[in-house]
């Protein structure tokens, strides 16, 4: 089992910036990639980002030169930098990580950032 904690999340102003975190402990041997999904109220659950453990990203085209993700391997932690915030941009912002082994995806308990305007 991996366990994944998420922090950072809160309120900022529109064109602000939060940075948000998420620890991996249990089974990391074996994540390939980590990333970001949000989901904002009456939506679906949406992609965010992802890294794999090679660096390799992906964005969703909604955050594409607004946020970046990072990642530390020796820490298992991900890191998602967003800049130039805006009211869309508020969901709770779930963490995820992908492992190649039990082939399963893990969940964090989400954290919520709101973005005013």
């Amino acid at each position: 089992q991996v366990q994944l904690v998420e922090s950072g999340g809160g309120l900022v102003q529109a064109g602000g910036s939060l940075r948000v975190s998420c620890k991996a402990s249990g089974l990391t041997l074996g994540i390939n990639a980590m990333g970001w999904y949000r989901q904002a109220p009456g939506k679906q659950r949406e992609l965010v980002a992802y890294i794999t453990t090679s660096g390799s990203t992906n964005y969703a085209d909604s955050v594409k030169g607004r946020f970046t993700i990072s990642r530390d391997n020796a820490e298992n932690t991900v890191y998602l930098q967003m800049n130039s915030l805006k009211p869309e941009d508020t969901a709770v912002y779930y963490c995820y990580a992908n492992h190649v082994v039990t082939m399963t995806d893990y969940w964090g308990q989400g954290t919520q950032v709101t973005v005013s305007s």
